[in-house]
């Protein structure tokens, strides 16, 4: 009889867990997948196209109801899990319905951080997570209206880019001296403000929310310097938290995220963790790659295998308001690091790379991302690449003769 296992979480790590599940671990486990949203489980990295009107509400869906079938997964959506009994190895859903499991993988992803400030409970001040946020965003924003967003970072500038595309008038404000400062230097990150500014976004750097100004509903927001901006709509994305509450009510060893070791388990070795609720050697991972990488770690050892998760290298790799921004690894040089630098403002090109020690440490991409995968396989081996220094910006058909 096949060991029940229960998905906690309907997003993009759990869709890829069960994928990878049914490729190692067919017909070994009967698998439940929960979810809070009343919907079949979707891609939250095209919220913003579909916002922008790019893209239709059928793109964004990960997988059709029929592939989840075909798998023999059950789906239950719209109904949340609301405990864990670990001693009775049930999960209590908020109908009271209660089901047994033999391993138990949470995959409840982060909810927004929100800032304590005064007017954030107003209406018309919310944050950019799931489809029902775009359905409001588009119903205020298509009327041409003022919208701040709070927060200059990738979550942040793909939610003002969809807003201006839709006829919003989009004001970023950032605390930061610098857009995406994770993910970019100075140099890269002030030339993709000035191609979102050209596409008639007003960024503002180095301020920060005092108070949501309003009665009825947000009116403006004031700044801790006392200028006041209007504002019909104000959208915060200034990061996310771990959705931890579950595995703290359980009684399980939490951090920032919950603790797993190398093989994706918690402190109980029948409940695991992946995506961004999951803190792995210190670390809580926000980005889409880790969390695939995790499940396909996890589905493999629940499928008997020994593979194990030594963590995973940074990088993105998208478009950021219409620009194509890639970076992976370090990106600010260490004292004894070379930087290569090839530069192209009027064709907003910009590439920079890192070297430490003959091999690749880090890269951005900014304009054109070409090569970006080959430059990624190259900070992962940690490979020599002496050989192919001076071709190094130009991409991969330059470095052909690579030693491999």
């Amino acid at each position: 009889m096949a060991e029940p296992l229960i998905i906690v979480g309907n997003g993009m790590a759990a869709t890829r867990l069960a994928d990878e599940l049914s490729r190692h671990a067919l017909g070994r486990y009967a698998v439940a997948v929960i979810g809070d949203e009343p919907r079949l489980a979707y891609n939250r990295v095209l919220l913003s196209p579909l916002l922008a009107g790019e893209i239709g509400e059928p793109e964004i869906e990960l997988k059709p109801a029929a592939w989840w079938q075909a798998r023999g997964v059950s789906m239950v959506y719209g109904k949340p899990v609301t405990g864990i009994d670990r001693a009775a190895k049930s999960v209590t859903l908020a109908d009271g319905l209660v089901l047994p499991y033999g391993k138990l993988v949470l995959a409840t992803g982060s909810r927004p951080l929100m800032p304590p400030v005064p007017g954030l409970e107003l209406p018309g001040v919310a944050s950019f997570r799931d489809v029902a946020d775009v359905a409001l965003f588009r119903s205020v924003a298509a009327t041409g209206a003022r919208v701040v967003v709070i927060g200059g970072g990738l979550l942040g500038l793909e939610a003002a880019y969809g807003l201006a595309r839709i006829g919003g008038k989009v004001t970023v404000l950032h605390l930061a001296d610098r857009l995406m400062e994770r993910q970019l230097d100075r140099e890269g990150a002030g030339l993709l403000a000035g191609e979102i500014a050209a596409r008639g976004i007003d960024i503002r750097l180095n301020c920060t929310a005092e108070r949501f100004v309003g009665k009825e509903r947000v009116e403006a927001v004031e700044l801790t310097d006392g200028s006041v901006i209007p504002a019909d709509l104000v959208v915060v994305a200034i990061g996310v938290r771990p959705r931890v509450d579950l595995a703290v009510a359980a009684g399980l060893d939490v951090n920032r995220g919950i603790d797993v070791d190398d093989g994706l388990a918690s402190s109980d070795p029948c409940i695991f963790a992946i995506g961004e609720c999951a803190e792995h050697r210190g670390l809580v991972y926000g980005l889409v790659e880790p969390a695939y990488e995790q499940a396909r770690v996890l589905a493999a050892r629940l499928a008997g295998a020994s593979d194990r998760y030594s963590g995973s290298l940074l990088a993105t790799n998208l478009k950021v308001s219409g620009v194509s921004v890639f970076s992976a690894g370090s990106v600010e040089p260490g004292e004894d690091d070379e930087v290569l630098l090839l530069r192209d403002p009027a064709a907003g090109i910009y590439r920079k790379f890192v070297l430490r020690a003959g091999r690749l440490a880090g890269c951005v991409l900014v304009g054109d991302t070409s090569g970006a995968l080959f430059y990624l396989g190259l900070i992962r081996s940690g490979q020599d690449i002496s050989a192919i220094r001076a071709d190094l910006p130009f991409g991969e058909g330059y470095c052909i003769g690579m030693a491999a």
